[in-house]
């Protein structure tokens, strides 16, 4: 259908369905041949073939999502001199829009007001669109079918995952009566690994990062919730010598956790070094040594009582940040209550600058993943994929810290309940 289809509309539309229905990275080479073509001999021709404004933005849109640069500059040609977009463009977009409302397609007009498609959850928004797209006239049955067998295969390859992450939960011991302070997670870990990974071919990675992200919350909750300051500067200090000796000075429950810490990470470092080659042990003390010393630094800044300026707490922050970012019980103030307080601004307004600083590091990741780098197209994906997951745990309130209704709707809209298929019809 791909590579026999003959208009470059219509292919980069088959495209786009592909995406949305969660199933492009089964076509790949397929998607990356086709919008080389695209790009480097009929980009032109296909604006002026078509001449309307929804055959260029898709075809910008998917040229620059798969590392194409194309200058936005392609989208004057709908504009008038005062920069705005001309009358026939406005009076077809409004027309669209009044059809859309007189039909099934409202929902989708509201989904895409909501939230630009690229900051959506991949994994969410393809479940989300297999209901929508089933609903529409004119679909496509294969498609359909395909979307729907293979949102359930991975999905039970993501469950074989989570039962593994929840022995390993089991056998640390970090549930037990001693940590009994210490949220447990599981699910809410996974889910975040499943918004940065979800393809089956990376259940290692979602594996280890359901461990990370369980050791992460667990460290905040001893530095914001539970360790006096005497303990968290020796918890530090051990982290960074990542001795195990270090770990005599420790408080009871300080050493189950930095015993796990110790062999989750030093496990991980060797399988790296069995399967790629690569010592990296190194780099993970490292990045752990920086995380409890940033919180360290949130735990004496509440300790005595000191409120951060806003460039402090990015600065700190952008480590600190690994851990889901809410308001807990002995925590500092947060980016919003930091900008409030330093510019003496309503609640409101500071919302509206964290959302303004969103949208521009939002462009700048935009305009990152378009340049040349030296980390593979995975690697890059996973770190878009963490501001997906962000973005989606967080948009309509805390929804990794709060166990809401919403929030236990989404884990089992998206790991435990497959889609319904049609039943099989048997010949007589």
């Amino acid at each position: 259908m791909l590579e026999k289809e003959a208009d470059p509309l219509a292919q980069l539309e088959h495209i786009d369905m592909l995406q949305r229905l969660g199933i492009s990275y089964h076509f790949e080479n397929e998607i990356k041949s086709i919008l080389n073509e695209i790009h480097s001999h009929r980009f032109n021709s296909l604006i002026c073939e078509k001449s309307n404004l929804y055959a260029t933005a898709l075809q910008f849109r998917l040229l620059r999502q798969h590392g194409h640069c194309v200058a936005p500059g392609v989208l004057n040609a709908f504009k008038d001199d005062t920069g705005n977009f001309k009358a026939c463009v406005r009076n077809d977009v409004m027309g669209m829009l009044s059809l859309y409302e007189a039909s099934f397609h409202l929902l989708e007009v509201t989904h895409a007001l909501e939230l630009p498609l690229h900051w959506r959850l991949l994994r969410s928004e393809a479940r989300w669109f297999i209901d929508v797209y089933e609903k529409r006239p004119h679909f496509n049955p294969a498609m359909l079918e395909l979307a729907k067998l293979d949102f359930n295969v991975v999905q039970s390859t993501h469950q074989e995952d989570l039962k593994y992450a929840s022995m390993w939960w089991k056998n640390s011991c970090l549930g037990e009566e001693s940590l009994k302070f210490v949220r447990d997670r599981l699910l809410l870990h996974f889910l975040w690994t499943v918004g940065k990974v979800f393809e089956p071919q990376f259940g290692y990675c979602r594996r280890m990062l359901t461990e990370v992200n369980s050791l992460v919350t667990l460290i905040d909750d001893i530095y914001d919730v539970y360790g006096t300051l005497d303990e968290l500067e020796l918890f530090t200090d051990a982290v960074k010598r990542w001795d195990m000796n270090a770990k005599d000075q420790l408080p009871d429950y300080m050493k189950t956790c930095f015993l796990v810490l110790h062999d989750s990470i030093n496990r991980t470092a060797f399988d790296v070094l069995k399967e790629q080659g690569f010592y990296v042990l190194k780099y993970l003390k490292n990045a752990w040594a920086d995380l409890c010393g940033s919180y360290l630094v949130e735990a004496k800044w509440y300790h005595n009582g000191y409120k951060p300026t806003m460039q402090e707490y990015i600065e700190n922050a952008w480590v600190s940040i690994a851990a889901p970012d809410e308001m807990k019980r002995g925590d500092v103030p947060k980016s919003i209550q930091c900008y409030m307080e330093e510019e003496g601004v309503s609640e409101d307004e500071g919302r509206k600058h964290i959302e303004f600083l969103i949208n521009e590091t939002w462009k700048q990741l935009n305009k990152d993943r378009l340049t040349n780098s030296p980390f593979s197209k995975t690697f890059v994906e996973i770190a878009t994929n963490l501001a997906r997951v962000a973005q989606f745990m967080y948009q309509h309130g805390d929804g990794h810290g709060v166990q809401d209704h919403e929030t236990k709707d989404r884990v089992l809209f998206l790991l435990v309940n497959p889609v319904p298929l049609p039943p099989i019809r048997h010949e007589p």
